[in-house]
């Protein structure tokens, strides 16, 4: 009991800033939210991926008396990347385009969530298409690490 105390105890210490949890893929950033929703879409564009939206929460907060810590979401895709994942299950579609949330937390610390591609192929019973889970997972493993780090 007591090594697998001291184990997980190694593991978070020594764990990359990013975690998973309820489907979400989560990094802390190095950044302001403002930038590093800026860092995110200038990734995406430069990979050739469309910018449908960005939504800053907070300022719908402001314009209904509210508040609400800084809070964007940017919604992106690509028909090359989002059709073959369509192609293995269609009601994939609903999670599609896909999206970045990107909040500061109570502390001031910054982070950029995406929906886990491993968890959307659970979610919508995806078979036989590793390659294409694959290659979302790591592009927006990518789009997320040039969005948050330095």
């Amino acid at each position: 009991m007591r090594k697998s105390w001291i184990g997980l105890v190694l593991a978070l210490l020594f764990a990359p800033a990013a975690w998973a949890a309820d489907g979400l893929v989560t990094l802390n950033s190095a950044h302001d939210v403002g930038t590093t929703a800026d860092r995110l879409v200038a990734a995406l564009e430069d990979k050739g991926m469309t910018i449908f939206r960005r939504v800053d929460h907070a300022e719908g907060a402001r314009e209904v008396g509210q508040e609400l810590g800084p809070t964007e979401l940017v919604i992106f895709g690509n028909p090359k990347v989002g059709t073959p994942l369509m192609r293995c299950a269609r009601t994939a579609a609903i999670d599609l385009p896909q999206k970045a949330l990107v909040w500061e937390d109570g502390n001031g610390e910054v982070f950029l969530a995406y929906n886990n591609p491993r968890y959307l192929a659970q979610r919508h019973g995806i078979e036989g298409c590793d390659q294409v889970i694959g290659k979302i997972e790591n592009a927006l493993a990518n789009f997320a690490r040039a969005a948050t780090t330095e």
